[in-house]
């Protein structure tokens, strides 16, 4: 009779556990790597029926795959890999292509915004971020979906940046730059930034 897999049960075991249709290795593999997936796509600030919803994708996913790993030391990593998938779909067939923090990102990063401090900073803040958004709908929507990925926090590796938009790694940075400079040069943003320097 087989015994259930313990706390420290290695990988390994609770990988052949599963492959093997064993509740109790499946079981252990989820309550394992739970908090793990839950934390990867908590940081794409997801709603919590969101965040549940990729969740339970990764582990179907995972079903579908687990036969497919080779080494079950790299089961951490490839979970990791497929939660920051999932989240991102989400995002993209949920239309929303940057969050606040993103914006405010992208301001601070090309200098746009006003340098601000005191009470009125938030509302300044506030302010730029509706600018950005109003200049992000400006742009093409492959350009939107582009800019949210590259400024994504976590950051999300150039290999697989480069891999959803089917582009050389070397071709990430300038193609970043380019629409950055486009947002700058929508109607929104620019008399915004001419508001600023007057």
């Amino acid at each position: 009779m087989f015994a259930a897999p313990t706390e420290s049960a290695d990988v390994a075991e609770l990988v052949q556990s599963a492959l093997r249709c064993e509740q109790a290795g499946w079981n252990a593999l989820i309550h394992r790597y739970a908090p793990l997936v839950m934390s990867v796509v908590r940081r794409y600030r997801l709603s919590e029926a969101d965040a549940q919803d990729a969740a339970q994708t990764v582990w179907l996913k995972l079903i579908e795959n687990l036969g497919k790993i080779r080494d079950p030391a790299a089961l951490p990593g490839w979970i990791v890999t497929t939660a920051q998938r999932e989240a991102l779909a989400l995002i993209r067939s949920r239309q929303r292509f940057v969050t606040v923090d993103s914006i405010e990102l992208m301001v601070a990063a090309d200098g746009i915004a006003a340098e601000s401090a005191g009470p009125d900073a938030e509302l300044l803040r506030a302010e730029e971020a509706t600018v950005i958004r109003e200049g992000l709908r400006e742009l093409k929507a492959e350009q939107r979906e582009f800019l949210s990925v590259v400024v994504a926090e976590p950051a999300i590796a150039y290999k697989d940046i480069s891999r959803q938009f089917n582009m050389p790694t070397g071709s990430i940075g300038p193609t970043r730059a380019r629409h950055l400079r486009k947002l700058r040069e929508t109607a929104a943003v620019s008399s915004y930034a001419e508001s600023l320097a007057s």
